[in-house]
């Protein structure tokens, strides 16, 4: 694992965007992997300046969201269709044809789940993998005991999990109990992975995923086993670590190491 601590999450964000506008910049018709929630709010408009200032096209690249409820059709409020939609998508130059989420609306939740990896597999694989971690170590919503060589599939989600999500529901009954998601298996087979977790939330999980046993009790562990997994951090994110002081002499304020 590559570990990049910032001092805040501004510059962990500010990072993040330009580690990926870097892979479209060699790479114009690259295949991202997206993840959705409250800390990728930030990068998400990051990405959106750096399209308005000229610095990023996304004309030719592909996506393919980690996951999506079940039971909620594309066009729900709460959709992760909606989300990227309205954070991301609409205001840059991506054709929506080129971007997937699973269908949470589906008839058949097994036949999608597979038809969405086969999907990925028919694009030629993810380049370039974004992701977040949840604070009891999920990462898409692969739930503690997930398998770590797992696929797409049907989750059901922990309580905690619906807890966390439930501020953008207006009703508590309204919060899903089921998600398609990407597997960690799927995860782990992109050629590249980048994690951003910012706040002290995070800080428990951060520090069993980057330096605790490789687990099905937190999922993000299986990040260890990645060939090129970066973990992007803020200071609060990172309190947590032991070795904070060793990543800091690799990558001091985040900088690359004298070999890249």
């Amino acid at each position: 694992m590559k570990v990049l601590i910032y001092d805040d999450a501004e510059r962990a964000v500010v990072s993040a965007a330009d580690q990926l506008v870097a892979v479209l910049e060699t790479k114009p018709d690259a295949v991202f992997g997206l993840a959705t929630g409250g800390t990728m709010l930030p990068l998400y408009q990051r990405l959106v300046e750096l399209h308005r200032d000229g610095r990023a096209s996304f004309g030719k690249a592909s996506t393919f969201n980690l996951d999506e409820y079940i039971g909620i059709a594309p066009d729900h409020a709460c959709s992760y269709h909606t989300y990227m939609r309205e954070v991301l998508f609409k205001h840059i130059d991506i054709d929506p044809s080129r971007t997937h989420l699973p269908r949470g609306d589906c008839a058949d939740c097994v036949a999608e789940a597979a038809r969405y990896e086969a999907l990925i597999a028919a694009s030629g694989g993810i380049d370039f993998q974004l992701v977040g971690i949840g604070q009891n170590g999920h990462i898409g919503f692969n739930e503690p005991t997930s398998s770590l060589s797992s696929l797409t599939r049907i989750k059901t989600l922990t309580e905690d999990t619906r807890r966390a999500n439930a501020r953008y529901f207006d009703n508590p009954e309204d919060i899903p109990k089921y998600a398609l998601t990407m597997g960690v298996g799927s995860i782990l087979a992109t050629r590249r992975c980048l994690l951003l977790a910012t706040g002290v939330t995070k800080a428990r999980a951060v520090a069993a995923m980057v330096e605790g046993p490789i687990s099905a009790a937190c999922p993000a562990s299986a990040l260890q086993l990645h060939p090129k997994a970066t973990i992007v951090l803020d200071r609060d994110a990172a309190a947590e670590l032991e070795l904070t002081e060793y990543y800091q002499h690799v990558h001091p304020k985040g900088a690359e190491s004298v070999w890249n």
